[in-house]
Order: structure tokens, then C-alpha cells, then sequence
């Protein structure tokens, strides 16, 4: 008897929430009304694709045929019998691991030392710092650079000096190639966080450096720790995801550079991966499985980034 009225209870008060919440939503239809725009954009171009691509990864689908129902066995396949993939695993994962940290403090950094800069100067530098991030001829700077013959201008430089007999083929040779990358992509790593890391320095409130003078703060450095990264916990949240999306999805600067196959996978990474399975053989089942485990693995990483943030200043 006592469950039972627990049950009933329970599905009163659950039955009082939904009318209330009608109620509401009745109320602030015209609210609801103005983010509706907003919502059916949300939910056509990231719910559903996300949707979709779970539910492919599922299937065998090759566009031309209807999807047919495989199970697990694409992500079986993926994890067991892909040593490509495990390759691109490693790649993706040592260059997050390098540039999204040394990006993300890097873009913290000079955001920092520019807002202490007067107010045309910074301008300037923060113009200077994010034009490599959006700048279209970046690839064909660094092609140039680590051209692989005589007139590439490191080679021309090492071997003026003596440093080298031969020309190095650095764009193809898996000894050098993940190194380059990982140069080029912290070049171009000054992108959306540090613009929002700039706009969060300009957003915090003076006086509470002035009150946290008087409450026992001595230098920068605890001025930073105690009352920068607090009042900034939305922007290097924001930075963070930012830096992880990038870091998780470069694809476009390892084939630019380094070639499409690149020499024995070793630039390969997991978004080149899926872009070949998805756009060059037109497996979108197995592409989406792809998609699926990448996209698991990114929120993983943003829950354990909000985590370390939410401990900043406490």
C-alpha cells in the first residue's frame, strides 16, 4: 500500500510539473516564438546530421544502395582490423595532445601580455597574431619552405651553410613529417579562443583587481590565479572546445602539405581517414562509425577540460 501511494504520488507531482511547464510555455509563446529560427537551425544542421551519422555507422551504405543493417561490425572492423585507422589514432592523438595545450596556453598567453598593451597597439598585435589562423595561402608559404629540392628555402639555407649534403624531402618523408605539422597547425592555432580570451580581458571589472589588492593579493601571478581565470571561466571553456575541435579535426593541412595518401599513412589522421572513406570510396556506414567514435572522444575531452576549469581559482 505505501508503494503504491509513493507511485501515485510521484505521478501527480510529475503530472502538476507538465501542466505547470504548459502553462509556462503558453505564457512565453512569443519568446518561444523568436528562438524558434534558432532552434530549427540547431536542430536541421548539428542534431540532425549528428543523428543520422549514429544511426549509419550502423549500417553498410555505399550512397547507391539502401542502408543494410551490419550491427557492430563496422566499429569491430574499425578497432580490430583497421591498422590504418590505429595509425591515424596515434597521429590524431599526439597532434592534440601537442598542440591543443601548447595552442591553448599559447593563445592565453599573448592575450594576456596584449591586453597589457596601449589600446592602437593592441589592435595591432591582436590583427597580427589571429591573420595566420584565417590566412588561404598559409599551405603554399609552408610548400614553399619545406620544399623537398634545392630551391625550397630551408634546404637552400642547411645546405649553404653546410648543415646537409642533400636535399631533405620533408614533406614526404615519414621522419619529418609529423614535425612540420605540428609546426604549421601551432602557427596557425591563434584562431576563435584567442580572440575570446582578448574579449575576456577587456570584459573583467577593475575594481576587483583594486579589492583584490586589499584583500592579500601581492603580485600578477596571484592576481592571475585568484581573479583573471576566475571572472574568465566562459571564455577558457570556450577556448577549450575550440582548441580541442581543432586539434581533433585537422585534416586539411596533412593533405595540402604532405600529400593525399600521404607516404605510408604517417600524416595520416582520423578526419583524413573518414574524408577517404566517405568521399573517395563512398563507404558512409564505416565513415560514420568513424565520425561516431571521434565525436564520443571529443565529448569526453570537453567533460574533462570542464572539469579541471570548474577547480581554477577555488
Amino acid at each position: 500500500m505505501q508503494s503504491a501511494s509513493f507511485v501515485s504520488r510521484y505521478l501527480s507531482m510529475k503530472r502538476d510539473r507538465f501542466h505547470h511547464g504548459l502553462q509556462q510555455a503558453k505564457r512565453n509563446k512569443i519568446c518561444y516564438l523568436f528562438l524558434a529560427p534558432y532552434a530549427i537551425l540547431f536542430f536541421t544542421f548539428f542534431i540532425l546530421p549528428i543523428g543520422t551519422s549514429i544511426f549509419y555507422s550502423f549500417t553498410y551504405y555505399n550512397i547507391l544502395e539502401s542502408p543494410r543493417f551490419v550491427g557492430l561490425q563496422n566499429y569491430i572492423n574499425l578497432l580490430l582490423q583497421d591498422e590504418v585507422f590505429l595509425t591515424s589514432v596515434k597521429n590524431t592523438f599526439v597532434i592534440a595532445v601537442i598542440t591543443g595545450p601548447v595552442g591553448y596556453i599559447l593563445s592565453f598567453l599573448f592575450a594576456w601580455f596584449i591586453n597589457e598593451l596601449p589600446k592602437w597597439l593592441r589592435a595591432v598585435a591582436v590583427v597580427v597574431f589571429y591573420a595566420p589562423s584565417i590566412a588561404s595561402n598559409a599551405f603554399t608559404v609552408f610548400s614553399i619552405i619545406f620544399r623537398g629540392d634545392a630551391y625550397g628555402f630551408l634546404n637552400s639555407l642547411l645546405l649553404k651553410f653546410g648543415f646537409i649534403d642533400a636535399p631533405k624531402l620533408w614533406l614526404t618523408d615519414p621522419n619529418y613529417m609529423m614535425t612540420i605539422l605540428v609546426i604549421v597547425i601551432l602557427w596557425m592555432s591563434m584562431g576563435t579562443g584567442f580572440l575570446s580570451f582578448v574579449a575576456g580581458f577587456q570584459g573583467i571589472d577593475k575594481s576587483m583587481y583594486e579589492a583584490g589588492y586589499v584583500d592579500g593579493v601581492r603580485n600578477r601571478w596571484q592576481e592571475l590565479y585568484h581573479i583573471t581565470l576566475p571572472s574568465m571561466k566562459p571564455m577558457l571553456l570556450f577556448g577549450a572546445v575550440m582548441s580541442i575541435t581543432s586539434a581533433f579535426n585537422v585534416c586539411d593541412v596533412p593533405r595540402a602539405l604532405c600529400g593525399y595518401p600521404s607516404t605510408d599513412y604517417a600524416a595520416r589522421t582520423i578526419v583524413t581517414h573518414l574524408f577517404d572513406y566517405g568521399f573517395s570510396r563512398f563507404e558512409m556506414g564505416y565513415a560514420s562509425a568513424i565520425a561516431t567514435l571521434l565525436f564520443l572522444v571529443m565529448i569526453l575531452c570537453k567533460k574533462a577540460i570542464s572539469s579541471m576549469l570548474g577547480r581554477v581559482g577555488t
